[in-house]
């Protein structure tokens, strides 16, 4: 049989992909402004409360000027060492043709492996859950801690600062139908001047107390740490909130491509972050610590408090909106890559592919993130829920870094080891110190991420049970089409296609068509939908035809992970190769299972929350963009 693909040239077999980057000399400006937008907007408003969480370990009474030192230390070289080096030098060049997150960097790792190791799968399993236990976190947080200024400006409202944030966060989950693009248009620029406002004042403060500026000497945070060994753990757990927000660097680099993003970290968002946290520090050493209670807010001059607070709270705002965003993105990702069920996606813009909506998913976090405000009450009470999951995340980009390091980029061992070590180290020290706020509130995070994974879990042993059970029933797809071509049925006009997963075997809803109907269409098409390892496929090799024999065609459609599977759009592109593919002349066969349990598999508990997936997930007529006219379903019972 020949083999050829959309481009009419022969198949290798292999899915290429373009390099994923953008014309950055072109665009540039424009990439860094939606970055500042897009991936900084969660990290820049950590300056809210991550020096307060911090400095109000202990009673502020109690500190003195060195130790704010040892604080503020810790603070400045947690940014350095993580997201400067670890993440701008390391992390962002570890990108999967373009693409970025942990789904991205465990399909580079696996794909470095003749057979994916289960224990890689299982390290992108755990990192997709913590992200999206840090998604929920995220908006209630941020949008939290900056209503909370109302206290400042107007402490007789104070009462009202949950119920104003739940407003806040209800109408941003509203608006997410509607798509981001209009309003990511004013993302970068708000951004922009918001970190402007943070150095500038910062830099005011530095210039009234200079004397802040010794913290740039790592040694305070080293001392503050061995002098406090019982508020170690606790006050690194505070520290960390600095660098929450970190992995969007990562999981947007596909948006907007790495030079973009370290130049707006080193041109604008570094030297904010560090001005504004030394002008914190700055405030707070020049005057009674007793008598503060917000070092954010109180460091602006008391004209402009009100302003602030309101800037501050479109901030965080714009913070959730990209969390929001990068869990949708996670979503269709696990989904490509059968870590999920079928849910719906639906794309808000006609030009980004990347826009898109996931009303399942919007929901869901709505809701948890609406039960957190409640529950919680405080950004000074979630914050100790903050960092477990963030933490987590970056503790398996490490480690799977570490085997792109070693196995992709074919370093030497010890130069990896020399890298990793180092990263690893810290990474797991902040770790244990989020570790240990489990039980105040900690447990969220956790329990959403061992939920999200039990999830994947289950619906990765489900499909492999349910393809095996399938795979023993089916005929092999070759002998039917030989005997088929011998004794041909009654033949009618019209194109038939039969959607399968197995590239081997038989349709299951060709053979009931069949055994019920006994006749065969004039074009009979066996059509595989596959996902790539990598984020997306050139049109011109996305499709790969196999003619058998004048009555079947075996086609076999290639999508990216971070593509919307569109099955008439690629079949479009059939045409390339001869194929005059006639929508209004084509009818799509599928098979409808209706599972049921089997005491002789999985265990019944197992096979029940699989089946009860499988029953929830969007239909595949809907999720592969199949005109619903054009469906002919075939139900078949299948005993797992």
């Amino acid at each position: 049989m020949t083999q050829t693909t959309a481009s009419g040239a022969p198949a290798t077999g292999d899915v290429a992909t373009p390099a994923g980057g953008h014309d950055t000399n072109k665009h540039l400006p424009v990439l860094v402004l939606g970055a500042l937008g897009v991936v900084y907007g969660d990290i820049g408003t950590s300056p809210l409360y991550a020096f307060r969480q911090a400095l109000f370990i202990r009673p502020a009474a109690q500190e003195t000027s060195v130790e704010v030192l040892g604080l503020l230390s810790l603070i400045i070289w947690a940014l350095t060492i993580i997201v400067t080096i670890k993440y701008i030098f390391f992390v962002t060049r570890a990108d999967n043709k373009g693409e970025g997150g942990t789904l991205s960097l465990m399909s580079l790792a696996a794909g470095s492996f003749a057979k994916r190791p289960r224990w890689i799968i299982g390290m992108g399993v755990i990192g997709a859950g913590l992200f999206l236990g840090d998604a929920i976190i995220t908006p209630a947080v941020s949008v939290l801690s900056a209503v909370e200024g109302i206290s400042v400006v107007a402490p007789q409202f104070e009462r009202w600062i949950v119920p104003i944030t739940l407003v806040l966060i209800i109408g941003l989950f509203a608006v997410q139908r509607f798509g981001t693009g209009g309003v990511a248009r004013v993302f970068g620029p708000v951004t922009a001047l918001w970190f402007i406002v943070l150095g500038a004042c910062g830099l005011w403060r530095i210039i009234e107390y200079p004397a802040v500026l010794w913290a740039l000497n790592p040694s305070y945070g080293a001392v503050f740490l061995f002098t406090h060994p019982g508020l170690a753990l606790i006050v690194l757990g505070a520290v960390f909130l600095a660098v929450t927000g970190v992995e969007g660097l990562y999981v947007d680099l596909g948006h907007f491509g790495r030079k973009p993003i370290v130049i707006a970290w080193f041109s604008l968002v570094f030297p904010a972050l560090l001005l504004n946290y030394f002008g914190q520090g700055a405030f707070v050493l020049s005057h009674d610590l007793a008598q503060i209670t917000n070092p954010f807010f109180e460091m602006f001059p008391e004209w402009s408090q009100v302003a602030i607070v309101i800037f501050a709270t479109a901030a965080t705002i714009i913070a959730s909106q990209a969390v929001i965003t990068g869990t949708y993105s996670l979503a269709r990702q696990a989904i490509a890559l059968n870590l999920l069920p079928r849910m719906t996606v639906r794309h808000t813009s006609e030009t980004q592919s990347g826009q898109i909506y996931m009303p399942q998913i919007n929901s869901i976090l709505m809701v948890l993130v609406i039960i957190l405000v409640i529950a919680f009450g405080s950004s000074a009470s979630l914050s100790n829920a903050y960092g477990i999951a963030v933490s987590g995340v970056m503790l398996v980009t490490t480690i799977l870094l570490g085997v792109v390091m070693y196995r992709v980029w074919k370093w030497h061992l010890v130069p990896t080891l020399v890298v990793m070590i180092p990263f690893l180290v810290v990474d797991i020290g902040f770790f244990t110190a989020n570790v240990v706020k489990l039980f105040q509130g900690g447990w969220v995070p956790a329990a959403v991420a061992l939920v999200v994974a039990g999830i994947m879990t289950v619906w990765i042993q489900g499909r492999r049970r349910l393809a095996e059970k399938t795979r023993r029933d089916e005929v092999p797809l070759q002998f039917l089409v030989e005997n088929l071509a011998k004794k041909k049925p009654t033949i009618v006009p019209g194109t038939a296609v039969f959607l399968t997963s197995d590239i081997e075997g038989a349709p299951t809803a060709l053979l009931h068509s069949l055994k019920h109907y006994k006749v065969l269409h004039e074009h009979n098409v066996i059509l595989t939908v596959l996902t790539a390892d990598t984020p997306r496929v050139p049109d011109d090799e996305k499709v790969t035809i196999d003619a058998y024999n004048d009555l079947f065609y075996r086609v076999v459609v290639r999508f990216g992970f971070i593509e919307t599977p569109n099955i008439p759009k690629a079949l479009a592109l059939a045409r390339k190769l001869g194929w005059k593919f006639d929508i209004m002349s084509t009818s799509f066969f599928l098979s409808r299972r209706s599972l049921k349990a089997s005491p002789k598999g999985l265990p019944i508990w197992l096979d029940r929350m699989f089946i009860a997936l499988a029953r929830n997930a969007t239909d595949a007529t809907e999720y592969f963009h199949i005109p619903t006219g054009r469906v002919v379903e075939i139900g078949t019972q299948v005993l797992l």
